[in-house]
């Protein structure tokens, strides 16, 4: 969850055309501002952000929410950063102790400078793959124990990308999956994701779900 939709200034990663890569910005190459690491191991480390059509980091208070509800289960986590931008929440994750991050990127540019921020910091347990996230999903699956899927908002992309985890393998048995829309949208979600927490903020609604085996 790395981008914002100018003008608005609530948990977004990118704008409605850009966010995820859908339609890659053209950055300009420049560092654009920092962001910082709200916990963990790299608690108050600063990472560059590419100068790049809508990429901001989320606020701190957005991931502080997340990271509260998810206290101290990421020790171990395997986790799949959808529509990964400056890969905050991955970033967060693996500071936090998670053994493993995949993270999903279209733009190339956005994607290299999240490697050069992951070798920055010498996370050498990830990996960063630029592709479209849908398509990405067609692959051949492995289960993940957590994911951040924070979708562009109005292109109807939550509910194919909810079924794709659910069907397709992705998911653990009680895998967590975080879940950003537009709050005007109700999201359909597999029946056996259970809502763990919600919160709102400015046009943007983070909910969590934990997942049931079927």
């Amino acid at each position: 969850m790395t981008r914002q939709r100018p003008p608005r200034s609530s948990a977004s990663r990118r704008t409605s055309a850009q966010r995820g890569g859908q339609q890659p910005g053209k950055p300009t190459g420049k560092p654009l501002g920092k962001l910082r690491i709200i916990g963990g191991e790299f608690r108050r480390r600063q990472l560059p952000v590419l100068d790049s059509p809508g990429l901001r980091p989320t606020p701190d208070r957005v991931r502080e929410t997340l990271f509260n509800w998810l206290g101290q289960q990421l020790y171990g986590q395997q986790v799949l950063d959808l529509f990964a931008g400056t890969g905050a929440l991955g970033i967060e994750a693996v500071s936090r102790g998670a053994s493993w991050v995949d993270f999903i990127e279209r733009d190339p540019r956005v994607a290299a400078q999240l490697s050069t921020n992951l070798a920055s910091l010498n996370i050498t347990a990830s990996a960063v793959h630029v592709n479209d996230v849908q398509a990405y999903l067609m692959r051949p699956a492995k289960p993940y124990t957590l994911v951040f899927l924070d979708p562009p908002f109005h292109q109807q992309l939550a509910a194919p990308c909810c079924s794709a985890l659910e069907n397709s393998g992705w998911l653990d048995n009680e895998a967590m999956i975080y879940l950003e829309t537009e709050t005007s949208l109700a999201p359909k979600v597999p029946a056996n994701w259970l809502l763990h927490r919600e919160t709102q903020a400015g046009e943007s609604t983070a909910r969590l779900y934990q997942r049931q085996a079927p």
